[in-house]
C-alpha cells in the first residue's frame, strides 16, 4: 500500500481549512522525522496549513521545510509544570484556530496546552493515562517499532493500514545561502569538504574524539577541507580533533542554522547517531553513520545513506543496548571502529558525490 491511496480533499469552497498543529519531539533527529508527517498530511489535506510547535534550537528547521506554514517556538521547561506559560501557549493557540492538533510526545504535558486552547481534534497514543486531554487516542504504538511509524500513523485515520513507505523528510537550503554563509565566513577554499558532527546525546553513542581526530588528519593530508560541526557541548571535541588537526576548521556554536548550512555545502558528512546525521541526509547530502549501541534499523535516517557503519571485530552480546552510558564499561562497540575503516568508506564516498 502506499500513501497515494488516500485521496486529497478536493479544492471546492467550503471544505474544512483550519490549520493543523503537529506537536513533535523536540530532539533534532526526531524533529527531522516529523517532515514526513508534515509530507503526509498536505497530501491527504492540501488546502490546510501544518505548522510546527519548536524550541527555539530547532526553529531553523522549519525554514527548510516548504510545507510548513510557520513555527510556534516556546522553550517550556522539560522537569516542572508552570502553568501559566502553558496557559499563555494555549492562547496563543487558540487565536490561531487550529481544527487539528497531533501530540506525538506520550506525556500528559505535551497534550495540555491543545486541550487548554479547545483544539476540536487532539490526536495521540494512550500514553500517560491522556483521557479527556486527547479525543482521539490511539492503541498499538507499541506495535510499531520504529518512531517515524508511530509518529505518521497519526496522519493517517484510525483504522488505516501501514504504507510501505513514508514520505521522505527533505530540507531545502537556497543555494544563494550556502554561497553567502561560506564567504561570510571566509570557507570558500574550492577543496572537497567533510563535514564531521561528533556530538550524540549520551557518551556511549559518540565514536571517541581521537578517532575523529585522526580520521579528520588523514582527509586533510588528502586534500580535504574538515568542517567541525555541533553544538557549545561539542566544543571540547572540537577541541580535541583540532589539537591533532589544526586545518580543521571548528564551526561549533549555539545556532543550528550554522550547522544546517555547513552539511548543506559539504560534500560528505560523518556523524555519530545524532540529530545533524538526520540533518545530512535530509538535505541529501552523502551520510556516513557511525552507530554502536543503537541499531540502524531502529533509528537511522529514513533517508538513503552512503553507509550505517558498525564494528564487525566480534559479536558483542551487549550490542544494541540503547544506552546513553556503556553498561560494561569496555564501549568496544564504538572502539572497534577504526579511523582506516572509516577513512575508506569516505573516500569511496567522495569518489561517488557530486561537487557541493
Amino acid at each position: 500500500m502506499n500513501i497515494t491511496s488516500f485521496q486529497p480533499e478536493s479544492r471546492t469552497p467550503g471544505l474544512d481549512r483550519r490549520p493543523i498543529l503537529i506537536i513533535p519531539y523536540m530532539w533534532i533527529g526526531d524533529f527531522v522525522r516529523c517532515h514526513s508527517v508534515v509530507k503526509l498530511l498536505k497530501e491527504r489535506f492540501p488546502v490546510r496549513p501544518v505548522d510546527l510547535l519548536s524550541t527555539t534550537l530547532c526553529a531553523p528547521l522549519t525554514d527548510y521545510m516548504p510545507e510548513v506554514r510557520q513555527a510556534i517556538v516556546v522553550d517550556l521547561p522539560r522537569k516542572r509544570l508552570p502553568f501559566a506559560e502553558y496557559r499563555l501557549l494555549a492562547d496563543r493557540l487558540c487565536r490561531e484556530g487550529y481544527g487539528t492538533a497531533l501530540v506525538m510526545p506520550r506525556t500528559w504535558k505535551a497534550a495540555l496546552a491543545p486541550f487548554l486552547a479547545g483544539i476540536p481534534e487532539r490526536v495521540g497514543w494512550l500514553g500517560e493515562w491522556r483521557f479527556g486531554l486527547l479525543n482521539d487516542l490511539r492503541r498499538g504504538e507499541r506495535r510499531r517499532p520504529r518512531m517515524v511509524d508511530q509518529c505518521a500513523a497519526l496522519a493517517l485515520p484510525a483504522d488505516a493500514p501501514q504504507p510501505e513507505q513514508w514520505p521522505l523528510p527533505e530540507l531545502r537550503v537556497p543555494a544563494g545561502e550556502v554561497s553567502g554563509w561560506r564567504e561570510r565566513l571566509g570557507l570558500t577554499d574550492a577543496r572537497p569538504v567533510v563535514a564531521l558532527a561528533p556530538g550524540a546525546v549520551g557518551p556511549s553513542k559518540r565514536w571517541p574524539g581521537a578517532s575523529y581526530a585522526e580520521l579528520a588528519r588523514a582527509l586533510i593530508a588528502q586534500g580535504c577541507d574538515v568542517w567541525v560541526i555541533g553544538g557549545p557541548s561539542e566544543a571540547t571535541l572540537a577541541r580535541v580533533i583540532r589539537d591533532q588537526a589544526p586545518e580543521a576548521h571548528d564551526l561549533t556554536g549555539s545556532d543550528l542554522r550554522n550547522a544546517i548550512l555547513a552539511l548543506a555545502a559539504s560534500n560528505v558528512a560523518i556523524s555519530n547517531d545524532s540529530g545533524l546525521m538526520h540533518v545530512a541526509a535530509a538535505l541529501g547530502t552523502p551520510t556516513i553513520g557511525i552507530f554502536g549501541p543503537t541499531s540502524p534499523w531502529h533509528w537511522a535516517p529514513l533517508n538513503p545513506i552512503a553507509a550505517a557503519l558498525q564494528q564487525t571485530a566480534e559479536k558483542l552480546p551487549c550490542q544494541p543496548c540503547h544506552k546513553p552510558t556503556c553498561r560494561v564499561q569496555h564501549h568496544r562497540c564504538m572502539r572497534n571502529i577504526s579511523p582506516e575503516h572509516v577513512l575508506d568508506i569516505a573516500q569511496r564516498t567522495l569518489a561517488q558525490s557530486p561537487a557541493a
